[in-house]
């Protein structure tokens, strides 16, 4: 499989980079690097459309972005996994966990410490929102609980449901290709009440969860809230991220018309995760 890299330089990269990453993923780019003052965007060959990417920019600039440089040029797998490995650094979330990568040398660690294979999926902990997640997952009581985790990624939700005490996990994931490598993740963890499912929202299976993780870009959530409302147990916790601070009203209120009553918003570098219950 073989992806593009788009690299683009900005202006006022700290003010823009947040932004061209949620339009940028909202396009099907998977994965990114964020070295100020430039942005690497990644996208799989198929699903590039340059015509979309054109009218993307156009319209950032007419906002005001300013956009010093810009190249294209396609990434075969194997350059791709190479340059992701090189750029791959351990991440830590508070004191007591940390996501690793197999060729990380580290070491030993007394807190809860996740290995993930760092192909395409997204998902390692860098990003902001499933930094936040992880965070936000720390705080909660998973004991015997299940849990369906959508839009999965790399598994890494999942697998730190199951090291939280979640009793059954269900990953589902919408990329063929990523739903294997939550099996390999799942592997490598030694995982053992992690199933993965590839496919989208109709891929849920007719159970109700205790609780339910979605870290996903706004439009594919506010389509999708009606089926975790379906799937979710009275009391039980919907945990949502990948969109930004501002897009969380959005949600919320899109969340109370389904049966979702709002905890918490929590915030990290303009991007948001909010925490609902179901009525």
């Amino acid at each position: 499989m073989n992806y593009y890299e788009l690299q683009l330089t900005l202006d006022n990269f700290d003010t823009w980079h947040d932004i061209f990453v949620a339009y940028l993923a909202e396009l099907d780019y998977e994965s990114f690097v964020e070295e100020a003052p430039q942005l690497k965007a990644y996208i799989q060959e198929a699903s590039y459309d340059g015509a979309a990417l054109q009218t993307l920019l156009g319209q950032l600039q007419e906002q005001g972005a300013e956009i010093q440089s810009y190249d294209l040029a396609l990434l075969p797998q194997q350059n791709w996994n190479a340059t992701w490995e090189a750029q791959f650094e351990p991440v830590f979330i508070g004191e007591n966990l940390r996501i690793v990568a197999p060729f990380h040398a580290l070491a030993p660690f007394d807190g809860i410490e996740i290995t993930i294979l760092p192909k395409m999926s997204f998902g390692t902990g860098h990003h902001q929102t499933t930094h936040l997640i992880c965070q936000n997952m720390l705080t909660m009581d998973w004991n015997a609980k299940s849990v369906l985790d959508m839009g999965a990624g790399t598994g890494v939700l999942a697998i730190l449901a199951e090291r939280l005490g979640a009793a059954q996990i269900v990953a589902i994931e919408i990329e063929a290709w990523s739903a294997e490598n939550i099996l390999e993740n799942v592997a490598l963890n030694n995982s053992q009440r992690i199933s993965a499912i590839h496919g989208g929202a109709e891929a849920i299976p007719a159970v109700q969860f205790d609780i339910i993780l979605a870290n996903i870009n706004k439009n594919v959530l506010l389509e999708q809230l009606p089926n975790y409302s379906q799937a979710i147990v009275s009391g039980g916790l919907l945990l949502l991220s990948g969109f930004f601070v501002t897009d969380a009203p959005d949600l919320v209120a899109a969340a109370a018309q389904v049966g979702f009553e709002w905890v918490r918003t929590d915030a990290r570098e303009n991007w948001a995760v909010v925490l609902l219950k179901k009525i």
